[in-house]
């Protein structure tokens, strides 16, 4: 057994799970920042300097807040919602190219935990899971809101989960491949997928903002009409783990999109080829994934503090009506041209 394996890769998890739930916490911090930009205000300006201790000190009192389990529900299942949130959120990560191979030490490194063959597979089948967290949650709670919201929540994610990926078949068509260091590799050997999938990647955004149940899709968490949602009943930390998967869902979601569209950790107009491997090399191409996934982050706080929220019929409708015909249209397009090419 190659021990030295099994440290990188031991390394490489709890650096890319402090990654996450560091830029979860401070999303939180610039949420609010960015909402108050918007609407003119000063937001978070007295934890530390410009308000940077703000989710130091949010997370404290959710740690320090009384835990409340409801006596009528199931306590197994109570508990196990928010933790089976969280740890979906969390294993997506696994098979994102972080970086490129670097030398360091003497050893050729893979930044990625696990490059498997079936990489965007994998992390669909993860996502999937993420609907059993909504759904215990709100059902073990024994509140008829929150049973209420939690269906509405599976209901939208498993809807935008077929658009998103019929998106996804037609990206493979031209790619060859689900696995996501050959996807990124291609795009740095050539151009970003984003111009062969326009289509595919506007399907995808939109299907991103319902799967993170971002407005205007945030009907599971309709206050004005489900009093909180699916996660009234949480108190504690249990409660910060669902809103920490909602900001690290978010979070991966940039980092995919970015993978699949973007080119990944690709810096545009420079060949990397020509620095080698060295560790900086990589340092500089986790870099640019970082500034591309934040820069989608950014995007989706802005579209939360600029559009309504959505009706739960215009919600449904914009699903099914809308983006399955455009991403099936999109799909047969794709393949007759590609078909075409390849003759």
């Amino acid at each position: 057994m190659d021990w030295w394996i099994l440290l990188e890769k031991g390394i490489l998890i709890l650096a890319v799970v402090t990654v996450s739930l560091v830029i979860a916490m401070y999303s939180t911090w610039a949420e609010r920042k960015i909402a108050a930009v918007i609407q003119d205000r000063r937001g978070p300006n007295r934890a530390g300097p410009f308000g940077l201790l703000q989710p130091v000190a949010d997370g404290l009192k959710l740690f320090m807040k009384e835990e409340i389990i409801p006596s009528a529900s199931s306590k197994f299942l109570f508990i196990t919602g928010p933790a089976l949130a969280m740890i979906t959120a969390l294993m997506t990560s696994a098979v994102i190219p972080w970086g490129p191979t670097v030398h360091l030490f003497g050893r050729d490194i893979n930044l990625q935990i696990a490059d498997v063959n079936i990489g965007i597979l994998f992390i669909f089948g993860v996502v999937s899971l993420g609907v059993y967290g909504i759904m215990i949650g709100g059902w073990a709670s024994n509140n008829k809101f929150s049973l209420l919201a939690a269906i509405r929540g599976a209901s939208q994610m498993v809807s935008y989960e077929l658009p998103m990926g019929i998106s996804i078949i037609a990206l493979m068509f031209v790619t060859g491949s689900p696995r996501l260091s050959e996807m990124v590799s291609q795009q740095t050997n050539g151009l970003w997928n984003i111009v062969y999938q326009p289509l595919g990647f506007l399907i995808f955004f939109v299907c991103a903002l319902a799967e993170c149940n971002r407005t205007p899709f945030d009907l599971p968490e309709a206050e004005n009409e489900l009093n909180f949602g699916y996660h009234q009943e949480y108190s504690s930390m249990k409660l910060g783990f669902y809103l920490f998967a909602e900001y690290i869902n978010m979070f991966i979601s940039g980092v995919v999109m970015s993978t699949l569209y973007f080119g990944g950790y690709d810096i545009p107009f420079v060949n990397e080829a020509d620095w080698g491997n060295a560790w900086w090399v990589g340092l500089l191409g986790f870099g640019a994934l970082m500034a591309k996934a934040l820069f989608f982050v950014f995007v989706f706080m802005w579209i939360r503090w600029t559009i309504p929220r959505f009706r739960y019929d215009q919600l449904m409708n914009l699903g099914w009506k809308g983006l399955i015909p455009l991403a099936l249209l999109n799909m047969v397009i794709t393949a007759v041209v590609v078909l075409l090419l390849n003759k």
